[in-house]
Parts: C-alpha cells; sequence; structure tokens
C-alpha cells in the first residue's frame, strides 16, 4: 500500500491496518523459521508498509500535511 493511500483512511483504520500487518509479519516469520516460507521478500514488503502506516500517523499527530 502506498503513502498516499494510507492517508485517504481515517486513524482508526491506519491502526486496524497496522495490526492485522503485524499479525500477518508474525505468521511470516513463523513460517520462516519452520522453513514454510515461500517468498522471503514478503517480511520487508510487510514491514515497509508498516512503517508507511506509522509514519502517516505521526504525520498527523504533528500536524504535518503533504
Amino acid at each position: 500500500m502506498k503513502a498516499s493511500e494510507f492517508r485517504n483512511l481515517t486513524t482508526a483504520e491506519i491502526e486496524q491496518k497496522i495490526a492485522s500487518y503485524k499479525e500477518e509479519l508474525f505468521n511470516l516469520r513463523f513460517q520462516l523459521a519452520t522453513g514454510q516460507l515461500d517468498n522471503p521478500v514478503q517480511i520487508s514488503k510487510v514491514r515497509k508498509d508498516i512503517a508507511r502506516a506509522k509514519t502517516v500517523l505521526r504525520e498527523r499527530e504533528l500536524g504535518i500535511s503533504s
């Protein structure tokens, strides 16, 4: 998801997305540890999505509009 797509969501929706991304990241790490992960690049994509979402939340806290 792009940062512009996160900016179109409400704060509650973004927090919900972060929670679901964290759950997905946990599952991916579990698959990696058990040797069942097909595409390790997914882990970095999910981590970046979490970072983008948190960045948009922080921008809103500080009143920064992009």
